[in-house]
């Protein structure tokens, strides 16, 4: 399976490797549509490096669908691969279960994984690192109602 059927997930994804957990609060102002990242007049395609790079080369520049489409994308992949139950922990209003960096590896598969460590710079090891810490807590804080944004 190609990450380019996944660009929503794989651009959230790309987000939080990048920016992290504690830069969570702009991702989900950003995500919303709240403020468009690259220089006014710019098309996606024109935007380099940083989040709006990443944006642009992943998401196709759609933030307004990327928190809704990479979650539901997100939260099915982990289901598929045998981790519904700790992605669902995330989604729903109980505690947060904790990921193992290698059922991370595995649910969000190697081929979106080659195309983080492609667009974001960071090895793969500290992509995996970082979000198996960060990917809980931030489903949990985009998702505050217990189900995934529609």
């Amino acid at each position: 399976m190609s990450s380019r059927g996944f660009p929503s997930m794989t651009a959230l994804l790309g987000l939080l490797a990048i920016a992290g957990y504690q830069n969570r609060d702009k991702i989900a102002e950003m995500m919303r549509g709240g403020q468009q990242p690259g220089t006014p007049g710019q098309s996606p395609g024109q935007q380099t490096g940083g989040l709006g790079g990443l944006l642009g080369s992943l998401g196709g520049g759609d933030t307004g669908g990327l928190l809704s489409g990479g979650l539901g994308e997100l939260v099915d992949r982990f289901r598929q691969n045998g981790q519904g139950e700790a992605a669902d922990s995330w989604v729903g209003t109980g505690p947060n279960k904790e990921i193992a960096p290698q059922h991370l590896e595995q649910a969000i598969g190697p081929d979106v994984l080659d195309t983080l460590t492609q667009q974001t710079g960071l090895s793969r090891e500290e992509i995996v690192a970082r979000l198996s810490r960060d990917l809980p807590h931030a489903v949990d804080q985009y998702t505050p109602d217990g189900r995934l944004p529609g």
